[in-house]
C-alpha cells in the first residue's frame, strides 16, 4: 500500500487520464501472458474494485476493463491498485514494470503523480483558486450571497474531479454577473441587452479602442468555446463526434480564467457606480 494524503481515499482529488488506463491495461496483458493468465487478470480486476470471478477468460478481460474505467475516477487509488498488484506479481517471480518505468508512464500521460516508495507524491500540487472580492458594495446582499455560493459550488466540484460540472457552474455565474451591467452607460449609449452575449457585445461596442474591448473579446471567445457542443459543451450538450471532453487540468484553468473575469466585471461595476454617485 502506498502512502499519501488520507483524504484522497475518501474524496477523489481528480481522475486518472483515460490514456493512462490504456497504458496500464497494456502492461497487465504483458504480465498476464507470462503465467496463469486468468488468475492474474482476476487479481488485477479485484484490485481495481471488481467483484466475483468472471465466467471465462474473455469475460475476465472485459470485466477488468470495466473495473479500471470505474477506478480511474480516483487517480491515487487507481495508481496504487496497479502498483500493488505489480509488486505482488514480482514477488511471485513475474516480470513487471519497475518504479522508474511506471513513473515514466505516469509522466507521459500527465497523471500528476509519481511513485517514491512507499509514497505516492503529487507532482503538480494545485494552487488555490483565484480569489473573487467578497465585498461588493454595489451589489445587494442577495447577489453577493449567490456569487459566493456559486463560487464555492464550482470549487467543490473541481476538487471532486467533476470537471464539466465545475466549469458549467462558474460559467453560469459569469453570465449572471454580466446582467448587473444592464442599464449602465457606455461611451455611446446604455446597455439594453438581457443576456450575456448581447450585454457584453454592447459593452464592447461602447468601448472600442480600449483595454476593456480586448478583455471583453477574450471573455466572449472563452464563453463561446465552452458553450459550443464541439468545444467544451458545458451549456446544452456535447457533440459526441466532434466534442472534446474537458480534462481536470483544463477545467481548473477555465475556472480560474472565469474567476478573473468575474472579478473584473465586479470591479468594473463598482467603478461605474462610483462614477455615477460622483456625477450625481
Amino acid at each position: 500500500m502506498l502512502k499519501f494524503d488520507p483524504a484522497w481515499r475518501f474524496s477523489s482529488p481528480g481522475p486518472a487520464p483515460a490514456t493512462l488506463s490504456r497504458a496500464f491495461y497494456d502492461f497487465i496483458e504483458k504480465i498476464a501472458a507470462q503465467r496463469n493468465t486468468w488468475v492474474i487478470v482476476e487479481r488485477f480486476k479485484e484490485a481495481f474494485g471488481g467483484s466475483g470471478n468472471s465466467s471465462s477468460l474473455s469475460w475476465a478481460w472485459s470485466d477488468l476493463d470495466s473495473a479500471m474505467r470505474r477506478a480511474e475516477e480516483n487517480a491515487p487509488l487507481f495508481i496504487e491498485a496497479f502498483y500493488r498488484v505489480c509488486m505482488e506479481c514480482a514477488d511471485d517471480g513475474l516480470g513487471v514494470p519497475d518504479v522508474a518505468m511506471i513513473n515514466r508512464v505516469l509522466a507521459e500521460h500527465g497523471a500528476g503523480y509519481r511513485i517514491e516508495p512507499p509514497h505516492l507524491v503529487a507532482t503538480n500540487p494545485q494552487a488555490p483558486p483565484i480569489p473573487v472580492p467578497d465585498a461588493a458594495p454595489s451589489l445587494d446582499a442577495q447577489a453577493r450571497a449567490l456569487i459566493e455560493a456559486s463560487l464555492e459550488e464550482s470549487h467543490r466540484l473541481i476538487e471532486e474531479g467533476k470537471s464539466r460540472q465545475a466549469v458549467s457552474e462558474i460559467l453560469w455565474l459569469l453570465e449572471s454577473v454580466a446582467t448587473v451591467f444592464r442599464g449602465t452607460g457606455t461611451n455611446d449609449g446604455t446597455v439594453q441587452g438581457k443576456y450575456f452575449n448581447k450585454i457584453i457585445g454592447e459593452m464592447r461596442s461602447g468601448n472600442r479602442g480600449t483595454a476593456q474591448e480586448q478583455i471583453l473579446d477574450w471573455m466572449t471567445k472563452l464563453h463561446g468555446y465552452l458553450s459550443s457542443p464541439t468545444g467544451g459543451g458545458v451549456r446544452h450538450c456535447m457533440d459526441l463526434k466532434a466534442g472534446v471532453a474537458i480534462q481536470q487540468n483544463e477545467a481548473r484553468l477555465y475556472c480560474n480564467l472565469i474567476r478573473s473575469y468575474i472579478t473584473y466585471l465586479i470591479e468594473e461595476h463598482e467603478r461605474l457606480q462610483k462614477m455615477g454617485t460622483t456625477a450625481a
